[in-house]
């Protein structure tokens, strides 16, 4: 049984002034109190305790302060594009598939709710030959298994080009709190890394046109077809890993999907879900902690020190 301690925390971090928010429900997978070091115990016990008192308190907000146990940072983050550092999806890619099917005239567009289930398919080339296989190829579209594949290429080609257009006119903004998440790994010596099964091409041009060209030349991409396997497969968080030259155990993914979490969790990494549009309603049990977003001061929802105190197994599992 998963232990679940849920209050809204303000925790106070040694290296600088200020605060961070801890989720209002914070997840700590297949845990068994019995089972906790005695200083995990005091630490969840002074959270619960704290909560209790603090019950009546802004307007019925339940409030605590911890302090981190120590400065251990991790040693690389590592983001997911789409949903992470933009939401992307129902407003950038489906409209992007979507013009691209008019472009051909192919007589196909995906609705809000049907590109929700075509997410659960790692990779766009890959998304539209299964839908393709599934609901009939178009009849413009090649009869044989070679030609298809090529075909779905360039579909793939003029989709990216048109996703691009719209992230260098900025119509797309990065999610709350990226930037500041991003700026203190980079300022404290951590690696940063964007890990997306999107295509390459549009990955760069999120990084670059959106975080500007200073952060996106400290930032290394593994995107698109980098690596034979997408997500669910932790192959693109192993390889990060291993070109960045840490420890799988030392890194922590931020991630939004369930596909994504479990790539990340295969990698024997920690993982952190900001929720986005698409995946909200997604179980996900087996992440270290859940939040709707990152969040900037004053609506912080959590910070480098946080995703240090995952890496430094706090809470013993």
């Amino acid at each position: 049984m998963a232990l679940r301690i849920v209050y809204s925390s303000t925790i106070f971090s040694s290296q600088r002034k200020g605060a961070s928010t801890l989720p209002s429900t914070l997840t700590l997978p297949n845990t068994n109190t019995a089972l906790l070091s005695s200083s995990s115990r005091s630490s969840i016990e002074r959270i619960k305790s704290a909560s209790l008192r603090n019950k009546s308190r802004r307007n019925g907000v339940v409030t605590c302060s911890a302090s981190p146990s120590s400065s251990v940072l991790p040693k690389a983050l590592l983001f997911d594009c789409d949903g992470v550092l933009v939401d992307t999806e129902k407003d950038g890619h489906r409209i992007s598939f979507n013009d691209t099917f008019a472009e051909k005239e192919l007589g196909v567009t995906w609705d809000v709710d049907l590109y929700g289930e075509l997410l659960k398919i790692g990779g766009g080339k890959e998304r539209m030959t299964a839908y393709f296989n599934k609901e009939g190829w178009p009849e413009n579209a090649p009869k044989t298994e070679g030609e298809r594949k090529e075909f779905i290429a360039g579909l793939h080609k003029r989709k990216t080009e048109l996703f691009m257009a719209l992230i260098e006119k900025k119509l797309l903004p990065l999610r709350p709190g990226v930037e500041k998440l991003i700026d203190q790994a980079l300022g404290n010596g951590v690696k940063v890394a964007v890990c997306s099964t999107s295509n390459e091409k549009a990955v760069s041009a999120i990084v670059s046109c959106l975080l500007g060209p200073e952060r996106a030349e400290q930032i290394q991409i593994y995107a698109g077809d980098v690596v034979p396997r997408k997500k669910p497969d932790p192959a693109i968080y192993l390889l990060a890993a291993d070109t960045l030259g840490v420890d799988p155990s030392s890194c922590v993914v931020v991630e939004d999907s369930g596909i994504g979490v479990a790539a990340a969790k295969a990698a024997g990494m920690k993982c952190i879900v900001t929720k986005s549009g698409y995946t909200a309603d997604e179980n996900f049990s087996n992440a270290d902690a859940v939040f709707d977003c990152i969040g900037d001061p004053p609506e912080e929802r959590f910070d480098l020190a946080f995703c240090g105190s995952l890496v430094e197994k706090q809470y013993v599992s």
